[in-house]
């Protein structure tokens, strides 16, 4: 078995550009967890760390916005935004282009997907990997997820990429870790930016942990829309990483709304068993 960890987190700019605005407690405890999200990653000695996420009008717009899109290239810059902003310097991050290109190939049995050989990374993978491969020494494989601009990818077939994903991984030597990153909800950039529905997220990562297929991919994005924000569309990387891991739970390590980060924050991890 190729596929080593499974996990989700999120990504706000917030958690790392507004970090000494925070509650002190509950970011330190947020942070806690990241590093323990760092330490499981690396014990299970991956080769490769494949980062599905949702960017942000960053590389596609509506001109060309594939419904998935996985990187192809031996290396990656980022991030994008202004570093003082995000709080993040800019850094060059290894890809593996032949790795990357046979994933493609063997997920293209099932599912139609995109590639890009030119990716430079928003905060919606930096801000991981800056917790969780903090020397940029870990090959990356980013995946994007349209979570931006409708019509947006049904969850069902979100959760058939995260299958074939897993085909896919399990095909190859290499050791491969997955990690799903997004907000639950929020409402980034509009005048609500800071309100979170902690009542729905707590259900979404009930559903998420107990790998619940059927609930899962029932959310429709007018529900969502209406109870989670714009950013509720971002549960799409979540159900990727249900779909890798189907037929096994996990478990909330960290979950807690802050506003000054504009998303309820979270850490998870699913059982690759």
């Amino acid at each position: 078995m190729s596929l080593v960890f499974a996990g989700a987190c999120s990504h706000g700019p917030g958690i790392t550009g507004r970090a000494e605005q925070a509650d002190v407690s509950l970011r330190n405890e947020l942070y806690a967890n990241f590093d323990r999200l760092r330490r499981a990653i690396e014990q299970s000695n991956p080769d490769a760390l494949v980062v599905i996420g949702a960017e942000h009008f960053a590389n596609f717009f509506m001109d060309n916005m594939p419904a998935i899109c996985m990187g192809m290239a031996d290396s990656y810059t980022g991030p994008i935004e202004d570093e003082q902003w995000l709080g993040i310097d800019s850094a060059q991050i290894p890809g593996n282009e032949a790795l990357s290109e046979q994933l493609i190939k063997s997920i293209m049995q099932d599912i139609d997907l995109a590639y890009a050989q030119e990716w430079k990374f928003d905060h919606g993978i930096m801000v991981p990997l800056h917790f969780l491969t903090p020397r940029y020494d870990l090959p990356v494989i980013p995946v994007n997820i349209n979570c931006q601009g409708p019509p947006l990818i049904p969850l069902h077939r979100c959760y058939e990429f995260g299958r074939a994903l897993r085909r896919a991984c399990d095909e190859r030597p290499e050791r491969i870790a997955i990690i799903g990153t997004g907000g639950i909800s929020h409402w980034p950039a509009t005048p609500d930016s800071g309100q979170i529905n902690e009542q729905w997220d707590r259900q979404f990562l009930d559903h998420f942990v107990n790998n619940r297929r059927e609930q899962l991919v029932a959310y429709t994005d007018e529900q969502t829309y209406q109870d989670a924000g714009q950013g509720g569309f971002e549960i799409r990387t979540f159900v990727a990483i249900a779909g890798a891991t189907e037929g096994s739970t996990g478990e909330i390590w960290f979950y807690a709304p802050i506003p000054i980060f504009a998303v309820g924050c979270t850490i998870a991890t699913m059982s690759v068993e």
